[in-house]
């Protein structure tokens, strides 16, 4: 494979993705000829044309043959069908590199602070890139969601450090070269690419091996933690290394104190979420061990807004509040309910949730009912599909029989917003990965 520096265009199959939207937003700035294919237009896609990236929504091969193979690098991902004939056409006669191996390649002659697991890695980045900023420090940033701080998935600037979201998906985590590694959990997910749980956490020891021996390996508290590596921990509990204590809720923001190897009071959270604490604990960690100091990170967390469908406010009403989230887990599911509730005791807790993937359904239909358990009325969507074809007996009406709940029903899109207005609620929370989000500005001017 030649250097990414020769050639002069670049081409993505999935170029609506949000990590393929970011290398593409990266290509375009330094100049080289961006163009690509995706299935469907997007507020992101439209963005990206703005910009200057050439986006079609048909299969078209004859679009990439316009281009020389000698010039000419494809950027794939997983998402896209082995069927689709760009993909098929790119195969055949183009130098192709999916996405992880690209930005493998960007970043390994760099600094790199990588934020991996199965839940946080993309709130954690964008923090970490945020925190940089706040201080005045450069620093890149690919992220896995349009940070609200930057209106965007890309920080670009001339810093020799990178902050990159490593995913774990398909194992992509393991093409990158991290000074600085955090792993935020390792639940199970993706047990349609990991056969079990033990494998995902096999696949997450080798990313923590990647680490150098004068690299910094931060792990939430309770993580299997690799034999004969100087880890750093943090989290809610006391055994950590860094850990928060004292955590309330004033005026709607979560506030605590830093304990163990730093101590500091009265940390202000720009975002809310108990889960989000954690998060700015891993951020802290990692932006210490490059430089930052206290005064700096504290400032920092105050002041950072969060990432686009992540715990994100659309209406913050004293009648009404509604908050879109990209929950699609159990874990996710559970953590943003229970930040919902601390938030606001007593209030009527409404969730349209949008189950993602079928084989993540039928593998963790049991956690997802519990989860969803926690509301006081629970809207169940269609399964979106993604990459996948149904399974048989796999589908909504199966999973809402086992949600023990008394307020539940199936919902489609094309009904949700009347529905959710009959209801008047107090809180309201759209969750899921799928295109849930495209019922989040009907809602929001509805309910406004």
């Amino acid at each position: 494979m030649k250097p990414l520096a020769t050639y002069q265009t670049i081409y993505f199959i999935g170029v609506g993705g949000i990590g393929m939207s970011a290398l593409a937003r990266y290509f375009n700035a330094i100049g080289k000829q961006v163009l690509g294919y995706d299935k469907t237009e997007t507020p992101l896609t439209r963005s990206l044309s703005n910009e200057g990236v050439s986006v079609h929504y048909n299969d078209d091969p004859s679009r990439l043959e316009a281009f020389s193979p000698q010039s000419t690098l494809v950027v794939i991902t997983p998402a896209i069908p082995r069927d689709n004939q760009e993909l098929k056409l790119a195969y055949e006669k183009y130098d192709c590199l999916k996405r992880a191996e690209v930005l493998g390649l960007i970043s390994q002659d760099k600094t790199t602070i990588a934020v991996a697991g199965t839940h946080g890695k993309t709130t954690t980045s964008a923090m970490i890139a945020h925190l940089f900023a706040s201080a005045s420090k450069s620093v890149t940033a690919f992220l896995g969601g349009i940070s609200t701080n930057f209106n965007s998935n890309l920080v670009l600037t001339d810093s020799d450090k990178v902050v990159v979201e490593a995913d774990e998906f398909d194992r992509s985590f393991l093409r990158l070269s991290p000074n600085t590694a955090i792993v935020t959990s390792m639940d199970a997910d993706h047990l349609d690419i990991y056969s079990n749980a033990e494998t995902i956490q096999d696949a997450f020891m080798e990313f923590m091996a990647l680490v150098p021996e004068c690299g910094h390996l931060i792990l939430r508290e309770g993580l299997p933690q690799p034999e004969n590596v100087i880890v750093h921990t943090y989290g809610l509990d006391a055994n950590a290394d860094l850990y928060a204590s004292n955590i309330r809720i004033e005026n709607g923001q979560y506030v605590f104190d830093l304990d163990g190897s730093v101590e500091e009071a009265n940390i202000v959270m720009g975002m809310p979420g108990i889960h989000n604490v954690e998060n700015a604990l891993a951020a802290c960690l990692a932006c210490l061990h490059n430089g930052m100091t206290m005064n700096e990170i504290k400032e920092g967390l105050r002041t950072f807004a969060g990432v686009k469908r992540r715990f994100e406010y659309c209406i913050r009403k004293e009648n009404l509040v509604y908050i879109d989230d990209y929950a699609h887990h159990p874990t996710e599911l559970e953590r943003c309910i229970t930040s919902v509730r601390q938030l606001y005791p007593g209030k009527k807790v409404t969730g349209i949730f949008q189950p993602h993937l079928y084989s993540r359904t039928r593998d963790f239909a049991d956690g997802f009912a519990e989860s969803l358990g926690l509301l006081d009325e629970l809207f169940l969507l269609d399964i979106y599909p993604a990459r996948e074809l149904p399974i048989s007996g796999v589908d909504s009406a199966w999973l809402l029989d086992k949600v023990h709940l008394d307020q539940k029903e199936l919902l489609s899109k094309e009904d949700a917003v009347n529905r959710i207005k009959m209801t008047e609620p107090e809180v309201l929370l759209t969750l899921g990965a799928g295109d849930i989000d495209k019922l989040v500005q009907p809602l929001t001017e509805a309910l406004q």
